[in-house]
């Protein structure tokens, strides 16, 4: 099931409507461009708080999902920690595939 998930991440990237980068994934955020934000499970714990506190309140949903190394190569990348799908349409996608691989992974 996660590897629809991360065929969906490369599709989004492909067409522009994924960000990466701490600085740029923190501006969407901000700027309520994205829907999904996706922190790599492998991310530092001071990583994972930051995006979780700033996805809680500009409401926007936050998983933790893959490691760096395999969130970097479904994008066409290095190593990524942090990406912001930032198009309903990828993002309600890769939320469906990412709920049938468990519905309680990494929760609070």
């Amino acid at each position: 099931m996660t590897n629809k998930a991360l065929s969906a991440l490369g599709m989004a990237m492909r067409a522009g409507k994924l960000v990466t980068g701490d600085e740029t994934v923190l501006k969407a955020v901000k700027q309520g461009k994205a829907r999904l934000v996706i922190v790599a499970a492998d991310a530092s714990d001071n990583t994972r708080k930051k995006y979780r506190d700033k996805c809680a309140t500009y409401d926007v949903e936050l998983v933790e999902a893959f490691d760096r190394y395999t969130l970097g190569a479904a994008i066409g990348k290095e190593a990524r920690v942090i990406v912001a799908i930032a198009d309903e349409g990828f993002a309600s996608l890769i939320r469906k595939q990412l709920g049938k691989h468990s519905e309680v992974e990494n929760i609070d």
